[in-house]
């Protein structure tokens, strides 16, 4: 049980060895969660001793990472090296509506750590990091390791399917029936194949780069919708498929405003009559206020050399593409429904 005296203001100096800290508790909820500690929980507390015998791990280690964690609440220890699940962990396990593991496997995979090691680079350049280690551009990396591909995409999938439901309940797509809602960059298709479910009258189109998108045809085939989406593969700077309406997930936070230009005038060339744009990303708050967009600003620079925008900044790009920003619909989760139409 937390004292009292513990739940008094942590001193500001001991703040700030917790944020320094903050790489050790990424690689611990790691390692507990790539081991599968949080699904071995799920029927109940077990000992230290039963958890590293059904993981295959060093049970000293692991007793020591289980202590530490739940130090933070991410665990709780009910008794001497026994633990259970919190609230939190949850989240951790596979099958939680809303899980985060995937993503959890994302952030916390070897490619964050030797990239994030080299932020003095981008600080002093302003430029990506990830060319600097690895020599390539990051999509250009997840094509070469086919590894670290499959856990970028199970992590924007597991992403779409936390934020789906809350921009199912935010925002009304059926002014799109009888149109076709073409998904750029849709990876392995979540967030367009809830949208079909909820709207039988919609068509649709998943695009993305051939390696990535043909994870998305047996999706399609599982779920009945392969009659009324299709596929299509290319260069999204080049062209995009034909189409009434275009919905982008993240994918223009992953691109700076030139090359994030070039997507959205391919959408104004390709798209018919009064075309819409629905970005779901989220928006930069104003000063001082914590947001998960202000941390994903920082992967944008790192990684893709993007950036997340403000309400304004999202107003002059689609205004420089050709297209009038006509609403912003807030959701219950980071992201937000970003609408603009075509001028004509």
């Amino acid at each position: 049980m937390v004292t009292a005296a513990q739940k008094q203001e942590i001193h500001p100096a001991e703040q700030m060895i917790q944020f320094a800290t903050g790489f050790m508790v990424s690689s611990a909820v790691y390692s507990v969660t790539k081991a599968g500690i949080p699904d071995l929980l799920r029927d109940g507390a077990k000992s230290a001793q039963e958890l590293a015998k059904n993981s295959g791990s060093n049970e000293d280690a692991l007793y020591r990472i289980m202590r530490a964690l739940a130090s933070i609440g991410v665990f709780s220890e009910v008794s001497d090296k026994k633990f259970a699940l919190s609230p939190a962990a949850e989240y951790l396990c596979k099958d939680t509506p809303g899980s985060h593991r995937d993503m959890v496997l994302w952030m916390g995979d070897a490619i964050h750590h030797r990239t994030y090691a080299e932020m003095c680079h981008a600080l002093k350049t302003g430029e990506t990091v990830i060319e600097k280690v690895h020599g390539v551009s990051c999509f250009e990396y997840f094509a070469q390791d086919k590894p670290v591909s499959d856990v970028f995409n199970a992590a924007m999938t597991g992403f779409s399917a936390m934020i789906a439901p809350a921009v199912l309940d935010s925002y009304d797509f059926s002014t799109l029936n009888n149109k076709t809602l073409v998904d750029i960059g849709g990876g392995h298709g979540y967030l367009l194949t809830q949208i079909l479910r909820k709207y039988p009258d919609i068509r649709g189109t998943i695009f993305d780069l051939e390696h990535v998108v043909a994870g998305a045809r047996s999706n399609l085939d599982n779920s009945g919708l392969s009659g009324r989406c299709q596929t299509a593969s290319g260069d999204f700077f080049q062209s995009v498929p034909p189409g009434e309406a275009y919905i982008m997930k993240n994918i223009i936070h992953d691109w700076n405003d030139e090359l994030a230009l070039k997507i959205l005038k391919c959408c104004h060339r390709a798209g018919t009559g009064k075309t819409k744009v629905i970005l779901v990303e989220s928006i930069l708050p104003p000063a001082n206020i914590p947001h998960l967009s202000k941390w994903l600003d920082l992967e944008m620079l790192l990684l893709p050399g993007g950036r997340e925008r403000t309400e304004d900044e999202f107003n002059r790009l689609f205004a420089q593409a050709g297209f009038r920003l006509t609403r912003v619909v807030p959701t219950n989760s980071p992201v937000c429904v970003i609408e603009a139409e075509k001028f004509v």
